[in-house]
């Protein structure tokens, strides 16, 4: 990038996009339930609300078990149950979220072009510093929101948010996620969106949510941000 070219900002979801933390997420939230004595979602439930802020997952999951709704007491004792049995599980090797294959070579090649990076997720602040941390990821990016600065997705707040914080314009920015929530999150802001394949969420189903494009792989997705953000050059492969 030039010296007079404008700012261009990237703004990733974490969940399903950067991390691989499906299985984490479902056997986190099926032991938060089982703890409170109720019935466990299924996997596929789970990967349905992963991305909205964790209070409203609980309140989806719940609506769909056919759970009657929560007091504040209860609904609390599902978030405590839900971030204690994900601190734990996020502790063993074996079982803790790492980078899907790809990011961070991804990572380089758009910070080397100049590109401005952010995170825009569902998870509060403490659990998102916790992962990125763990995956020595927080300094790479200059901005990062949660549902405890912003309402959360698909609301815009965040977005918008990251686009104050940098001072670029939304035609200069991207949203990529693995989500509904993310897309829609992007069409409500006025950001160009991009899906990612290897998520929970099927491609045709992102597209119908307003992504402009689904990668396969990272390095496809650098090509499609290039693309986004007016013909940044990467070369795909790299």
């Amino acid at each position: 990038m030039g010296d007079g070219d404008p700012l261009r900002l990237v703004i990733f979801d974490m969940d399903g996009t950067l991390v691989d933390s499906a299985g984490t997420i479902v056997a986190a939230m099926q032991a938060a339930f089982s703890a409170n004595r109720l019935p466990p979602p299924g996997q596929d439930a789970v990967h349905g609300v992963i991305g909205l802020h964790l209070p409203e997952a609980i309140a989806r999951l719940c609506a769909a078990g056919g759970i009657p709704p929560l007091d504040a007491a209860a609904g609390r004792s599902l978030v405590d149950a839900y971030r204690n049995a994900f601190l734990y599980l996020d502790r063993d090797p074996d079982a803790a979220s790492g980078l899907f294959p790809g990011i961070l070579p991804l990572l380089d090649d758009l910070d080397g072009l100049g590109l401005l990076l952010s995170v825009a997720t569902g998870k509060g602040r403490q659990g998102m510093e916790r992962v990125l941390g763990r995956l020595d990821l927080l300094p790479r990016f200059v901005a990062t929101r949660t549902p405890d600065e912003c309402p959360g997705k698909p609301h815009p707040a965040m977005a918008l948010d990251l686009l104050a914080a940098t001072g670029v314009a939304p035609a200069d920015a991207v949203v990529i996620g693995d989500s509904l929530f993310d897309m829609e999150m992007a069409r409500n802001a006025g950001i160009a969106g991009i899906g990612v394949a290897w998520g929970t969420t099927r491609a045709e189903l992102l597209m119908r949510s307003g992504a402009g494009a689904v990668a396969g792989t990272p390095a496809e997705l650098g090509v499609l941000i290039g693309a986004a953000l007016g013909g940044v050059a990467i070369a795909e492969g790299d």
